[in-house]
């Protein structure tokens, strides 16, 4: 499928809705628990969300819209910015700022009204160097979808043994 933003919308704006209804007011045993070391919970992924619609998408998106080139180069962006973020923090609460947050960007990324050309400008990013708004954006929609099967895995691989012989089956517990 070639890039197309109003396509991209559709899905950015429902992961809100998505994620509120897969894990709000679950217990902690679901949407705390991740797969080890260095890996994320639901929560975390929710509280990553967060940091990538304050500090991502669209500041990355002004600075390829930029005219001026000392701009366009991306702050590095931190993964893991969520573990202080959100401490303190429910996942309700989490849920309704994600859900605000992300209205808010569609709003403003609507308002730019982005034509054609504009998705060929260009940004330079820390590791990868030169990339389009197109791959951006498209970024953010895949993002999202990799996200919502983190947290269905995550969650999937707590009855991995409970199964029994239809584990081999289940393509969720292969990852």
């Amino acid at each position: 499928m070639t890039f197309d933003i109003l396509r991209s919308i559709e899905v950015l704006e429902r992961t809100p809705a998505v994620l509120d209804h897969l894990v709000r007011d679950l217990p902690d045993h679901w949407t705390r628990v991740n797969e080890g070391d260095e890996t994320w919970s639901a929560y975390d992924v929710v509280g990553h969300l967060i940091h990538g619609e304050h500090t991502d998408w669209m500041e990355r998106l002004h600075k390829c819209l930029s005219d001026d080139p000392g701009v366009n180069k991306f702050r590095p962006f931190d993964r893991t910015a969520m573990f202080e973020e959100s401490k303190g923090k429910t996942l309700e609460e989490l849920l309704g700022s994600f859900a605000a947050l992300r209205a808010k960007n569609l709003d403003e990324l609507r308002t730019l009204g982005l034509k054609e050309a504009d998705l060929d400008r260009t940004g330079v990013h820390p590791v990868f160097g030169t990339v389009t708004v197109r791959q951006l954006l498209s970024t953010w929609v895949v993002h999202d979808m990799d996200h919502i099967q983190q947290i269905v895995r995550v969650m999937a691989k707590q009855y991995t043994e409970e199964v029994g012989p239809w584990k081999e089956y289940l393509r969720i517990l292969q990852d």
